[in-house]
């Protein structure tokens, strides 16, 4: 039903179609407007309704809770900016299409900038608004698709608790796959909360399955002088406060797997001893000189440069190779942020359960900025911030003001050293760019630079030369990728 100021105006235009799909308001004070958009649309699949003020349109949306919004930028009384602030601060799940008779590219760039989702000229021209509800329900239906794609992808595309579909991700899963039923020692390496511990999880769990012991160990955490007990077990009387026999982490593992997290701080001293067990599999508690037999696979794991300690007298050259005889490298989030919309999937429903909450969702401007964050604490990172927007927000959308501040103040300002770069250098940095605003998508990305998605290909080729004053990172896109999340 369209009303316009409480008058039900369908009689004059009678909808043909029963089953529409999606509430649109038209905001304008031009009542002749609002009645042409009304008439264009008769049988598309909008339920049409219009309002010819600023705020019956505001109480409109808070209580309805319209799909999409066709709003006039100058309207008596307030600022249209300002307008649609307030109406993303009520429902940042909706979209919002200006229009006005006072076009510039400065406003324009600034609407999409503050989150709406496409701009228009007054008179308003209809077969171009057609084309844009056009695209929109095709984005909507994109959207919905893709949720339900995700849904699909988190079953297909983990490996135990490691998530992602990229093509890092995916050579890690097959390593691990090959491994898992031979190994005796692996190493792990990566950057600080890229799923180290995750992985040795699922070496653990193809090889052993449950019912065996997972033990973990932080070599950070113990004390030097309490190291060798504590992994290798001792006697009564072993040393003052040794009251009773005590197992370590390597005798508690037997029969299933010990993991060594941050194995770059065992201690120089206890070296051998470690070289020992990964050897022989032969422990010796502290206090008796009787080794005892332990069947234990060892998963190490690391951030450091191991080799590199090698060379500084700080690791034995024979533990490191016997460590590193077998190796999963894992990648950095911003080195496969393709996976990015998975994850996000992913920890939005876990959280939505943890907290008893609806099913949460990221708004395009919320994505946007995720998308262009470097993410230097990785997917721990991205747990981290989700799980805090989760829990302070009283909406179902995620909006840009829910984000942490050092997100929404993430710079994507132009490199003071960009005006040294080649017009060539210049087109690839902004298609990474790009790339990154819409989540590694090429289809989003091709169409908004204006190019087929063959000539983004060789873009894309061109990033392996290095960009002078470049210090974002590049989002890594496969061929095989058919788009990001919407």
């Amino acid at each position: 039903m369209l009303s316009v100021n409480q008058v039900d105006v369908t009689e004059s235009h009678p909808r043909t179609t029963g089953d529409c799909a999606y509430d649109l308001l038209v905001s304008d004070d031009d009542l002749v407007a609002i009645e042409l958009v009304a008439a264009a649309l008769e049988g598309e699949k909008f339920r049409v309704h219009g309002v010819s003020n600023a705020q019956a349109g505001l109480d409109f949306i808070a209580r309805s809770k319209p799909s999409i919004v066709l709003l006039d930028l100058v309207m008596p009384g307030v600022v249209g900016m300002e307008l649609l602030e307030r109406i993303l601060e009520i429902d940042p799940g909706v979209d919002v299409i200006l229009f006005t008779g006072h076009y510039s590219t400065d406003s324009a760039v600034e609407a999409i900038q503050k989150g709406a989702y496409d701009y228009l000229t007054k008179p308003l021209p209809i077969e171009r608004l057609r084309e844009k509800l056009n695209k929109w329900l095709e984005d909507a239906h994109v959207r919905q698709q893709t949720r339900q794609l995700d849904e699909q992808l988190l079953q297909a595309c983990r490996l135990g608790g490691i998530i992602g579909h990229s093509p890092l991700m995916l050579d890690v899963f097959s390593k691990v796959r090959r491994i898992a039923p031979h190994f005796q020692t692996a190493l792990v390496t990566g950057h600080t909360g890229t799923g180290k511990e995750l992985v040795a999880k699922a070496l653990h769990q193809l090889r052993s399955g449950d019912s065996r012991p997972f033990v973990v160990c932080n070599c950070a955490a113990i004390a030097d002088t309490l190291f060798e007990s504590e992994l290798f077990g001792h006697v009564r009387g072993a040393f003052t406060s040794a009251s009773q026999d005590k197992q370590g982490f390597a005798e508690a593992a037997n029969g299933g797997t010990l993991f060594l997290d941050e194995i770059a701080e065992i201690p120089i001293g206890i070296q051998p001893k470690l070289l020992r067990l990964l050897q022989n599999r032969e422990i010796q508690r502290v206090g008796t000189s009787r080794p005892k037999e332990v069947d234990v696979r060892i998963v190490a794991a690391t951030n450091q440069d191991l080799r590199a300690m090698v060379k500084q007298k700080q690791l034995r050259e024979d533990l490191y190779y016997r460590l590193s005889m077998v190796e999963v490298k894992l990648p950095r989030l911003a080195d496969r942020k393709e996976d990015l919309p998975l994850l996000q999937h992913h920890f939005l429903k876990m959280f939505s359960e943890k907290y008893g909450k609806s099913a949460f969702n990221l708004t395009r401007r919320a994505q946007a900025l995720m998308a262009a964050y470097s993410w230097p604490g990785n997917v721990r990172e991205l747990e981290n911030v989700l799980g805090y927007c989760c829990m302070m927000t009283d909406k179902e959308m995620i909006d840009v003001h829910d984000l942490p501040e050092h997100i929404r103040h993430n710079s994507l300002s132009l490199d003071e050293n960009e005006e040294l770069m080649s017009m060539e250098q210049m087109e690839v940095k902004h298609a990474f760019r790009i790339l990154g605003r819409v989540g590694g998508s090429r289809v989003r990305a091709a169409e908004i630079l204006g190019i087929s998605r063959a000539t983004l290909y060789r873009l894309i080729e061109r990033s392996s030369k290095n960009l002078p004053g470049s210090t974002e990172e590049a989002p890594r896109v496969s061929k095989t990728q058919s788009g990001g999340q919407g």
